[in-house]
């Protein structure tokens, strides 16, 4: 699909008026009133002759205007997380104009063509990359995940995670809006999360509540968080939730089962940057807990002999100062996975990170980090392993109070669920969190292995 497809449906639903396009603390915002906007915004873009924007703002209605009136006017738009630091936005900043300037025109580009959008991923090595995506990719996901949720009843979205990322911007901005649904916008704290990792459940919930909200996207660690904040206070989740996506890491079965009986009608998916987001989804009617679902319309699955996953369909275009790189027809994504009898795809851990044993088993270490998260008491876990007869781990508990004796309980708890080479033989409690402020994850939350291993294993032996 292309921008001018999307745009026409966006004023079909203007001359409609069936419902408004956006819905902000402020006050609300029909299609036509946004879509004039987002017009003059796009002129001023064109006769400014702007080829380039680099935002760093937090969710709030001059953001969907910039972003589609980016799209509209053809400029190229790198949307940087509120999270990320000065260090690496200034990194983005040298990669694409080596000035440092926030906005150019006739800058010195070196990426691919047809580039309408740049997302810069944080990396595990905290140097952020450059993907670059084409306006028709990114459209092609959105119309993808609109069909695929049509009849489930939303008419709704809150956004819960930042436009600046992918997930959120394609399935909770493009895909409602092709299909007429209001967005509601509200900055990140005012949903309950600030900065990569810190979230209060609480507010979320009472936010839901008060926009009668029917779909959400949230990350494993802010549905565990609310689902325990609703067990704690004897609460269900608002009645008014027909769809709870999430994506950006394993949720694992029991955290969807405790979510499930609590009323969040909570569905994993999977996808990545390089394929403009999500390519599967599980769905009422089409689920499989433990899986990520099926590939939705615009995606093709396969899974290789080696087992690493690779995908086909809206693919990325190149990456940041390296546009000649070719991307093949099916891109290797880095995960190992199976698909089912059924055409459900299964995720097994990252291929760089599986661990072999002593006694030659292969374990990936998320299999086993996602059983431990399962357990209250623990908040993080890193697991290592590589050439030992056992596995190890680095724990971080949910509250300063967890006691060793509660993370011990939870430890065994998490091993009655893995076969025998893949229990916990050895853990450590961290005495640091695992966050970008202490050095010990990404911007967004992902913690840096090598890093952990260095601070707690530096001899090939938990310290």
């Amino acid at each position: 699909m292309k921008p001018a497809d999307f745009f026409a449906q966006l004023k079909l639903h203007a001359a409609a008026a069936r419902r408004p396009a956006l819905v902000t603390p402020e006050g609300e915002w029909s299609y036509r009133s946004l879509m004039k906007a987002v017009q003059e915004r796009a002129q001023r873009l064109q006769d400014e002759k702007c080829t380039l924007l680099l935002p760093q703002s937090d969710n709030r209605v001059e953001t969907v205007i910039t972003d589609l009136a980016a799209l509209w006017a053809g400029v190229v738009h790198v949307p940087l997380p509120t999270f990320f630091s000065p260090a690496q936005k200034a990194f983005v900043e040298h990669a694409l104009l080596g000035s440092g300037s926030g906005s150019g025109s006739g800058a010195p580009l070196s990426i691919p063509a047809n580039t309408a959008k740049i997302t810069f991923t944080s990396g595990t090595t905290g140097a952020p990359k450059g993907v670059c995506l084409s306006a028709e990719a990114l459209l092609s996901v959105a119309q993808s995940i609109a069909s695929a949720t049509e009849g489930l009843g939303i008419e709704r979205h809150l956004s819960a995670l930042p436009y600046a990322v992918l997930l959120e911007n394609i399935a909770g901005l493009y895909a409602p809006l092709w299909r007429g649904i209001t967005c509601v916008v509200l900055p990140m704290q005012s949903v309950g999360l600030s900065g990569s990792s810190q979230f209060d459940a609480r507010i979320l919930h009472e936010q839901v509540e008060r926009y009668q909200a029917n779909s959400l996207i949230l990350l494993p660690q802010m549905l565990r968080a609310w689902s325990m904040s609703l067990a704690a206070q004897q609460l269900s989740a608002p009645r008014c939730l027909e769809l709870v996506a999430v994506g950006g890491a394993a949720a694992g079965v029991r955290l969807l089962a405790q979510a499930r009986a609590l009323g969040i009608p909570a569905y994993e998916g999977y996808g990545l940057s390089e394929g403009a987001s999500v390519q599967t989804l599980n769905l009422p009617g089409a689920d499989r807990p433990g899986s990520v679902g099926r590939p939705l319309p615009h995606a093709q699955v396969r899974v290789a002999d080696d087992g690493e996953i690779e995908i086909r369909g809206a693919l990325f275009s190149g990456y940041v100062q390296d546009p000649d790189r070719p991307v093949p027809e099916w891109w290797p994504t880095g995960d190992l996975g199976v698909l089912d009898a059924d055409g459900y795809l299964h995720i097994q851990g990252r291929k760089k990170n599986v661990l072999i044993t002593a006694y030659g088993r292969n374990v990936s270490p998320e299999w086993v980090e996602t059983t431990l998260k399962s357990e209250p008491a623990i908040a993080q876990a890193v697991v290592f392993g590589n050439d030992q007869p056992a596995l190890s781990a680095v724990l971080w508990p949910l509250q300063p109070t967890t006691t060793d004796a509660a993370l011990e309980a939870a430890v065994q708890a998490a091993n009655a669920y893995l076969p025998d080479y893949a229990r916990i033989a050895h853990w450590v409690r961290a005495d640091l969190a695992f966050s970008a402020d202490t050095g010990l994850a990404t911007a967004n939350g992902r913690p840096i292995r090598e890093r952990i291993e260095a601070t707690y294993l530096p001899h090939g032996e938990l310290v």
